[in-house]
């Protein structure tokens, strides 16, 4: 199992939700100029949609994540979700 150091601090979403240490989830990071999928762990479970950044790599794409908000993107904090 090599870990891909590279996905290491990039943004995602998650497609699919995680379930905590239950489960993983699928989360779709941007990485290498494009997106790219991977199995998702997190200690929460957390909801499809959510804004993840990825803190280490379990190698056999998968990895684990948090969730995040970009701070320089403006339009992070809006309420309503309307970008």
């Amino acid at each position: 199992m090599v870990a891909d150091q590279a996905v290491i601090g990039c943004p995602g979403v998650l497609v699919i939700g995680t379930r905590g240490t239950v489960g993983p989830g699928e989360v779709l990071v941007k990485i290498r100029g494009g997106s790219e999928s991977f199995l998702a762990w997190s200690e929460e479970p957390l909801p499809k949609g959510t804004p993840v950044l990825v803190i280490e790599s379990r190698g056999t794409r998968q990895v684990d994540v948090i969730e995040w908000t970009d701070p320089t993107d403006p339009w992070a904090d809006r309420a309503d979700g309307i970008r």
